[in-house]
Protein backbone atom coordinates (compact mmCIF):
# COMPACT_ATOMS: atom_id res chain seq x y z
CA UNK A 1 0.00 0.00 0.00
CA UNK A 2 2.35 2.30 0.65
CA UNK A 3 4.24 2.29 -2.57
CA UNK A 4 0.34 2.24 -4.87
CA UNK A 5 1.23 5.74 -5.87
CA UNK A 6 4.89 5.06 -7.12
CA UNK A 7 3.54 1.64 -8.81
CA UNK A 8 0.67 3.93 -10.47
CA UNK A 9 3.36 6.17 -11.61
CA UNK A 10 5.35 3.85 -13.65
CA UNK A 11 2.41 1.81 -14.90
CA UNK A 12 0.77 4.93 -16.45
CA UNK A 13 4.05 6.12 -17.77
CA UNK A 14 3.48 3.22 -19.87
CA UNK A 15 0.16 4.07 -21.54
CA UNK A 16 -0.74 5.76 -24.49
CA UNK A 17 -4.00 7.45 -25.26
CA UNK A 18 -5.77 5.99 -28.09
CA UNK A 19 -5.81 2.78 -30.15
CA UNK A 20 -2.48 3.10 -31.60
CA UNK A 21 -1.44 -0.42 -34.12
CA UNK A 22 2.45 -0.93 -34.87
CA UNK A 23 1.33 0.42 -38.75
CA UNK A 24 -0.25 3.90 -36.96
CA UNK A 25 3.44 4.50 -35.10
CA UNK A 26 5.19 3.24 -38.19
CA UNK A 27 3.41 6.12 -40.24
CA UNK A 28 3.78 8.63 -37.77
CA UNK A 29 7.93 7.54 -37.50
CA UNK A 30 8.41 7.94 -41.12
CA UNK A 31 6.47 11.30 -41.14
CA UNK A 32 8.72 12.55 -38.39
CA UNK A 33 12.44 11.76 -39.72
CA UNK A 34 12.18 8.11 -38.42
CA UNK A 35 10.81 8.57 -35.11
CA UNK A 36 7.51 8.97 -33.39
CA UNK A 37 6.79 10.73 -29.90
CA UNK A 38 3.84 9.27 -28.26
CA UNK A 39 2.35 11.38 -24.59
CA UNK A 40 1.49 9.06 -22.30
CA UNK A 41 -1.46 9.64 -19.70
CA UNK A 42 0.95 10.82 -17.46
CA UNK A 43 2.14 13.88 -20.01
CA UNK A 44 5.29 12.41 -20.37
CA UNK A 45 6.80 11.54 -23.98
CA UNK A 46 7.92 8.58 -25.24
CA UNK A 47 10.09 8.07 -28.40
CA UNK A 48 10.02 5.12 -30.93
CA UNK A 49 12.34 4.30 -34.04
CA UNK A 50 13.34 1.48 -35.83
CA UNK A 51 16.63 -0.24 -36.10
CA UNK A 52 18.08 -3.09 -38.20
CA UNK A 53 14.14 -4.62 -38.61
CA UNK A 54 13.00 -3.94 -34.91
CA UNK A 55 11.25 -1.10 -33.09
CA UNK A 56 12.21 0.10 -29.74
CA UNK A 57 10.94 2.79 -27.47
CA UNK A 58 13.47 5.16 -25.01
CA UNK A 59 11.81 7.31 -22.07
CA UNK A 60 13.25 10.73 -21.39
CA UNK A 61 16.17 9.41 -18.61
CA UNK A 62 17.27 7.62 -21.85
CA UNK A 63 16.29 4.45 -20.93
CA UNK A 64 15.61 1.89 -24.06
CA UNK A 65 12.85 -1.10 -24.26
CA UNK A 66 12.66 -3.30 -27.49
CA UNK A 67 9.13 -3.90 -28.85
CA UNK A 68 7.77 -7.16 -29.63
CA UNK A 69 5.28 -8.70 -30.23
CA UNK A 70 2.97 -5.39 -31.35
CA UNK A 71 -0.17 -5.58 -31.90
CA UNK A 72 -2.01 -7.49 -29.36
CA UNK A 73 -5.44 -6.21 -29.52
CA UNK A 74 -7.35 -5.61 -26.78
CA UNK A 75 -11.11 -4.32 -26.05
CA UNK A 76 -9.97 -1.00 -24.36
CA UNK A 77 -6.45 -0.72 -26.99
CA UNK A 78 -3.58 -1.96 -28.03
CA UNK A 79 -0.64 -3.74 -26.38
CA UNK A 80 2.77 -3.50 -27.20
CA UNK A 81 5.08 -5.93 -25.62
CA UNK A 82 8.56 -4.30 -24.34
CA UNK A 83 10.89 -6.15 -22.87
CA UNK A 84 11.94 -3.26 -20.11
CA UNK A 85 10.62 -1.11 -17.65
CA UNK A 86 10.78 2.39 -18.91
CA UNK A 87 10.87 5.18 -15.97
CA UNK A 88 9.51 8.67 -15.75
CA UNK A 89 12.04 11.26 -15.27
Amino acid sequence: PENKAMLTGILTYHVVPGRLTATDIAAQAKANGGKAVLTTVQGAMLTVWEKDGSWYVSDAKGGTAKIGPADVLQSNGVIHVIDGVLLPA
